[in-house]
C-alpha cells in the first residue's frame, strides 16, 4: 500500500514513529509529514538523549527522534509540511490511505472546517474527497465540546477514529506495549495484518 503518515503536534509523537516502523517493515511505501508543531512536542518526548537538541534544526530533531523510537529516517519519504506540490496532495496521485498519528485537536479542528493550512491537512482533505480511507488518531484530554463535535463531524465524513486509548487487557508490560496496541488498532482499520498484540480470544464461563 501506498500510505500517507502524518505526525501532528499533540502529545504522544511515539505512536507516529511506531506506525512508520512497523509499515516499513512490512513493506508499505510511506510517506511521512512532520508537522512544526509535531518538532515542538519531539523536543520535549525524545528520548535519546541528545545534547542540544532544543536548538537543533528540524531535520535533526525528527533524525533524532525517530532514531531514539527505531526507525532509521533515511528509510523513510519525508516531506515537508509547507510542500503543497507534493503528490500526495492531488487526488490523481492515487495514495490508498492517510494516517494522521497522533492528532491535534488544531488539526482535527483544520480537517473538519476543510481548512488546508499545510500539506498534513490537504492530503486529509484529499483522501476525504476522493473517498479514500483516511485515519486519525486523537490525542487530547478532557475533551471538550467542540473537540467532540469535530471528531463527529469527521466521522459523519466517513474518517475512522482511533483515540489514543491503549488497552489493559492485554496485560501490557511495558509502554511499548501499550503503543503496540494503539498502533494495532490503526492497521486494523486498514485491513492490514499485523501480531503486534494478542487478540482477545473470549473468557470461558465457569462450569456450573
Amino acid at each position: 500500500m501506498k500510505i500517507f503518515v502524518g505526525i501532528s503536534g499533540a502529545s504522544g509523537s511515539i505512536y507516529g514513529a511506531r506506525l512508520l516502523k512497523v509499515l516499513k517493515g512490512a513493506g508499505h511505501d510511506v510517506t511521512a509529514c512532520v508537522s512544526d508543531g509535531a518538532v515542538q512536542v519531539m523536543r520535549f518526548e525524545d528520548q535519546s538523549g541528545a545534547p542540544g537538541l532544543n536548538e537543533a534544526s528540524r531535520e535533526a530533531v525528527i533524525d533524532s527522534f525517530l532514531a531514539g523510537n527505531g526507525v532509521d529516517a533515511g528509510s523513510i519519504r519525508l516531506v515537508s509540511p509547507d510542500n503543497m506540490g507534493e503528490a500526495y496532495a492531488s487526488g490523481s496521485s492515487l495514495g490508498d490511505a492517510a494516517v494522521i498519528c497522533p492528532c491535534s485537536m488544531s488539526t482535527v479542528a483544520g480537517i473538519a472546517a476543510g481548512i488546508t493550512s499545510n500539506l498534513i491537512h490537504r492530503v486529509a482533505d484529499v483522501m476525504l474527497k476522493e473517498s479514500r480511507p483516511l485515519v486519525i488518531v486523537p490525542r487530547e484530554t478532557p475533551l471538550s465540546e467542540i473537540h467532540l463535535r469535530n471528531m463527529l463531524t469527521l466521522r459523519r465524513a466517513g474518517v475512522q477514529v482511533v483515540p489514543a486509548m491503549p488497552a489493559f487487557y492485554i496485560h501490557p508490560g511495558s509502554i511499548d506495549d501499550l503503543v503496540d496496541f494503539v498502533v494495532g488498532k490503526v492497521l486494523d482499520v486498514l485491513g492490514i495484518g499485523h501480531e503486534l498484540f494478542d487478540r482477545w480470544e473470549g473468557k470461558a464461563e465457569n462450569a456450573t
